[in-house]
């Protein structure tokens, strides 16, 4: 059964059934993160986590990508920090952290739907779910290093506990894509399906949880949690200060520059 979509200003959510989908939309920025996007989504996880007619959870992306990362243009939502840097301490903690909290402390089975690239924030809210279908098209790129900055959102912690140590810091150090195909083979998300079957593709694993016993899937969530995540808080506040130091670099400032310029970077070390 169809249900009427609740529209926000940047997130969609549709119900079928018992089936949520949760959806960004902001197409024409690829889905890019700014003030606005992290409010609807926090209010979108929030309505999904709070209707118990909601028996499992979709999240993914209007247009041609999943989420393209942090708007660069509202990086911080206006706020700055003593050194008229811009405050992602802030924006983290208070925007972002809330979001990765509620995805992983929701009672219900949450499924990333990557429809295309999933970049930085993107990244790390795609695997921050707990199963990733994604599309023969799509790719993974925690982009951070490329402007200087480290990951956030919780990537330092969701990688290595998925890959590993080693292919944790290739990811984060070296900044490069990781097509589909070579994320399953490496173990970081579950399903790779053509591009026009996702959506259907999708459905059906959503369907068959909500069907699903619910309070066993919230059982094992709990579980893996207490295993895999125990000091969640304490990562991304250690993410948030570090972050927050990067964000105060002449390294940050160059690369947010030349991606915005579209041209070299020309990192100092300073």
């Amino acid at each position: 059964m169809n249900e009427p979509t609740t529209q926000r200003k940047t997130v969609n959510v549709h119900r079928n059934g018992g089936a949520a989908t949760v959806q960004l939309n902001r197409p024409d920025a690829l889905n890019a993160w700014n003030a606005q996007l992290g409010a609807d989504l926090l209010a979108a996880l929030g309505e999904v986590a709070e209707n118990d007619a909601v028996r499992s959870v979709t999240i993914t992306g209007a247009g041609r990508a999943f989420s393209s990362g942090a708007d660069l243009k509202d990086i911080s939502g206006g706020d700055t920090a003593p050194d008229g840097r811009p405050d992602v301490y802030k924006t983290l903690t208070e925007r972002y952290h809330p979001i990765m909290h509620a995805v992983r402390e929701m009672p219900k089975p949450v499924i990333a739907s990557v429809n295309g690239p999933a970049v930085g924030i993107g990244c790390s809210l795609a695997l921050c779910c707990d199963l990733i279908v994604a599309a023969q098209s799509a790719y993974f790129l925690l982009a951070f290093v490329n402007i200087g900055l480290v990951p956030d959102g919780g990537s330092s912690l969701f990688v290595p506990t998925r890959v590993g140590m080693a292919r944790a810091t290739e990811l984060s150090m070296l900044g490069e894509r990781l097509a589909a195909e070579q994320a399953l083979q490496w173990g970081l998300i579950n399903r790779v399906v053509a591009d026009a079957q996702l959506p259907d593709e999708t459905a059906t694993l959503a369907a068959r949880l909500a069907a699903g016993p619910t309070r066993s899937y919230a059982g094992t969530k709990r579980q893996l949690n207490n295993w895999l995540y125990p000091r969640m808080a304490e990562q991304l506040e250690l993410e948030a200060k570090i972050q927050q130091e990067m964000a105060s670099s002449d390294d940050f400032v160059e690369g947010a520059m030349a991606f915005v310029e579209k041209r070299p970077t020309r990192f100092s070390g300073s």
